[in-house]
């Protein structure tokens, strides 16, 4: 009796120390185990509330303590403009950040979120960010080199703000301009998207070669990236955002699906889902290509997450049906929903779902596998809370430099000289009597900058961040002698009248994203047509267009001295001027077609009848000028 008594103490005193052990240092908390054994560790101590709630993100603005905590919230983000205070700095978000984190932090598992937003030209919702030039213009530099830089500085600039998680790079391969994100795209040609991929080691760190395809970010100084948005949202029928692909397997894996080959093979963290349909099928809803092919064939290891509502937008009106929307979602094999307001009511449809065995535990779980997996990557078990050791980098001299490199390296230079023959108008001489500035475009931040800038929409204006206008870089490179004369739309008269060596006229595109840039027009907005009449009917003028795609120029090209594409490019205004007036040469070749008329939409290089304006790989060069 004695010896069993012995026993039975033995056991209970090995079990209270095991006990105590696992209470004192749960495996999943020791970076010593191998990620597998943290995930199972994990996993096997959570509770369905728990796990469901690591699949949820929602928006900062009702992220409040008690959500994070009583629903175990696995995700926050910031929607387009959405920000703890207008003009906040540094350290106002940080502390937003660390207050949502130190809530998810207090649970009974302790899990941190992770806080995504949409970094997708520079750290773009953030006041005093340095602003790069859009997707449409890089795609032109054809430099992986240089999106590698691109990708590196933003990191720091969202880690800056305390943030670990960019929905960037967009690696749609825009096949219509009349698209409304046509300007998120870096080109009509897969094999561009596919060179600038590179952005995504700038964002998330240089993958070790032992780890090929599973997700990686390389320390706080780097941000998990995000490949959006899978998959054929840039070939919908005319252009139309959010509307239906119609295309067959080779078009499908031949066009759209080879950035995300690459994506993939660089350690991409995550990856958005497409509002788009594929032939008729909602791709938030489409399980062949979400599960079967980017998960099982392409042996994608990091989580799917849905565009912003995405599932409630498989059904047409949105949340028509919304058990239905949660059903094909999940069982489609996205991991995280954005929901990203009615959680209570996305929580409540896939608990019932669960308990009705209409969604299986094993799909819930590869979900949270995959979210938990990323989450314990990047360090956010470690280094949950963030702090301002990066706030310096923000909208930093350097940075800046490197997006004015962008900027001069992303304009393309489509005329150089009104007839053949004649003497080329660039590079403009610094000294002259008197120069005139003309057009909508040329003292507005906002436009050039374009959307996805301070609000999803964009701005009108010079007070919505840093930066320097091209008027501003065209007065900071002339000779102290030189008199620029600023004049938004002068009529005829007062250019023939002013007795102007030259004319630089900016116009353009307003403003806009997604939806909202869907044009069957493509024009240039007035009085932008009117402006180019005036001036460059009187005086040598240079036309520089500012917009997320080519548009209509075909009946001012006679009149135009010389015509650049700058596209959209951004806060650093002074690399328009820096090829302008010939401190560098213009290098940039067009990354898409330049059409004559939107009658001849969609046409892109290959095409069977193929006639633009300016062809695919067109772009004039100068050399740079000691004037």
């Amino acid at each position: 009796m004695g010896t069993l008594s012995k026993a039975l103490c033995l056991l209970l005193l090995f079990c209270t120390l095991a006990a105590a052990d696992t209470g004192a240092s749960p495996k999943y908390k020791d970076p010593k185990q191998p990620l597998g054994a943290r995930i199972r560790d994990l996993m096997n101590r959570m509770t369905l509330q728990e796990k469901i709630g690591q699949m949820v993100q929602i928006e900062r603005s009702v992220a409040t303590p008690d959500v994070m905590k009583n629903y175990f919230i696995g995700s926050v983000l910031s929607g387009g403009g959405s920000v703890p205070a207008p003009k906040a700095t540094p350290e106002a978000w940080v502390n937003m950040v660390n207050d949502i984190q130190k809530a998810a932090l207090s649970t009974r598992l302790g899990i941190p979120m992770i806080y995504g937003i949409d970094a997708v030209h520079g750290h773009n919702n953030v006041y005093g960010a340095t602003i790069f030039p859009h997707n449409v213009g890089l795609g032109v530099t054809r430099d992986p080199k240089l999106l590698k830089r691109i990708g590196e500085a933003t990191a720091l600039e969202v880690r800056a703000t305390g943030i670990p998680y960019a929905f960037a790079p967009c690696i749609a391969v825009c096949r219509d301009p009349r698209w409304g994100r046509c300007y998120e795209s870096y080109s009509e040609d897969y094999r561009i998207v596919q060179e600038m991929t590179e952005i995504i080691p700038g964002l998330q760190g240089d993958l070790p070669t032992e780890r090929r395809g599973v997700p990686f970010v390389g320390g706080k100084s780097k941000v998990a990236a995000c490949a959006k948005h899978f998959v054929g949202d840039g070939g919908t029928v005319r252009g139309i955002d959010e509307n239906n692909t119609v295309i067959d397997s080779k078009g499908l894996y031949g066009i759209h699906m080879p950035g995300y080959y690459n994506a993939i093979s660089k350690g991409v963290a995550t990856v958005m889902v497409s509002y788009s349909a594929l032939n008729d099928l909602r791709m938030h809803a489409n399980k062949e290509l979400v599960t079967g092919f980017l998960k099982d064939k392409l042996k994608f290891r990091g989580f799917v997450i849905s565009d912003w509502q995405g599932i409630d937008r498989i059904t047409s009106p949105p949340h028509l049906n919304y058990s239905y929307s949660v059903y094909a979602g999940i069982s489609a094999g996205i991991d995280m929903i954005m929901v990203p307001y009615n959680y209570t009511e996305f929580i409540d449809e896939i608990n019932s779902q669960i308990n009705k065995n209409l969604i299986p535990m094993s799909r819930i779980d590869d979900a949270v596998k995959r979210i938990l997996r990323v989450k314990f990557t990047m360090g956010l078990f470690e280094e949950p809370l963030a702090d301002l050791s990066f706030a310096n980098h923000l909208g930093s001299k350097e940075h800046r430099e490197l997006a004015r490199e962008a900027v001069r390296k992303s304009l393309v230079l489509l005329k150089n000289g009104k007839k053949q023959g004649d003497k080329p108008l660039l590079p403009l001489p610094k000294k002259a009597g008197k120069i005139l500035v003309a057009g909508t475009h040329a003292d507005n931040l906002g436009y050039q900058c374009g959307g996805w800038t301070i609000t999803w929409q964009g701005l009108n204006g010079n007070d919505l961040t840093v930066g320097t206008t091209i008027l501003t870089a065209v007065k900071n490179t002339v000779a102290p002698t030189t008199q620029v004369v600023y004049n938004q739309n002068p009529d005829a008269n007062f250019v023939k009248s002013g007795k102007f060596d030259y004319a630089i006229v900016v116009v353009g595109e307003p403003p806009y994203a997604e939806m909202y840039g869907d044009s069957t027009n493509l024009t240039i907005s007035e009085p932008g047509p009117s402006t180019i009449g005036n001036v460059c009917g009187a005086v040598k003028c240079v036309v520089v267009v500012v917009s997320g795609r080519p548009v209509v120029m075909e009946p001012y090209v006679s009149t135009i001295d010389t015509l650049v594409a700058a596209w959209l490019p951004g806060t650093e205004g002074q690399g328009v001027t820096d090829a302008l007036f010939g401190d560098y040469g213009f290098t940039g070749k067009l990354a898409r077609t330049w059409f004559k008329s939107v009658n001849q939409l969609p046409m892109n290089v290959g095409d069977q009848h193929y006639d633009p304006l300016y062809p695919f790989g067109f772009g004039l060069t100068t050399q740079p000028s000691k004037l």
